[in-house]
């Protein structure tokens, strides 16, 4: 009988100083509030961050003047069966033309999808060129029963967007959504997602540890080639 554990992709980028945010929102920092030292046993560290640095949840209250925060979301959306499609170098938006074959290819949609578009995440740098999902996308995903969409760039619209259309779908449809993923290991295919959101309960998204788990009764998905 194979005892193995199913096989983990982490998707989260790592978080340090000097991981990118989007211009003027404040970044990763950290101070030490105490020390290991005669009389003090422990380290303790102080953070400051917005909880849109790294793999993070965009809570309604992100979008919405009177949405949810992050931490009265329910759970459901960010754990279960999702669906990774490849839209290599689309830009400036990820439209059906580009999904279609990778949702359409592996039976049932699950209820979640994450989209690649990067050849290689640029995790050490902000990009403003990074590529959105198209509106028409997202509304065409919720009426397929999608109720969670995922992305690898730091935001479903475009950096100099200032409308959100892509956001505002979501509020519509009431989907959720991750940002900033790393899906560069991460072959087409179904897996199992694990992204659960902290109890933040006055903020307007909360970051992630965002993981993929190999679905028990389905093989591995085929490696690029």
């Amino acid at each position: 009988m194979d005892t193995a554990l199913p096989r983990l992709w982490d998707i989260s980028p790592p978080v340090h100083d000097g991981a990118p945010v989007f211009p003027g929102d404040a970044p990763y920092a950290q101070a030490w509030s105490w020390t290991i030292a005669p009389g003090c046993p422990v380290n303790v560290a102080t953070l400051t961050l917005s909880p849109h640095v790294g793999a993070h949840a965009d809570a309604p209250r992100h979008y919405d003047a009177d949405g949810a925060c992050a931490g009265a979301l329910p759970l459901e959306p960010y754990l279960g069966p999702c669906r990774v499609v490849h839209a290599l170098g689309a830009l400036p938006l990820v439209t059906w033309e580009h999904v279609v074959a990778g949702l359409q290819g592996q039976g049932p949609l699950p209820p979640r999808v994450l989209v690649r578009t990067y050849r290689q995440h640029p995790g050490d740098r902000w990009d403003p060129g990074l590529a959105g999902l198209d509106p028409a996308l997202v509304e065409r995903l919720a009426d397929l029963g999608v109720t969670l969409v995922g992305i690898d760039t730091a935001s479903i619209d475009p950096a100099s967007s200032k409308d959100l259309p892509s956001h505002q779908a979501v509020r519509r449809r009431g989907l959720r959504v991750l940002e900033n993923l790393v899906l560069d290991a991460v072959p087409e295919g179904d897996y199992e997602l694990i992204a659960l959101p902290l109890k933040l309960m006055q903020a307007d998204a909360s970051p992630v540890r965002a993981v993929l788990r190999a679905l028990p009764t389905t093989a591995t998905p085929t490696e690029d080639r």
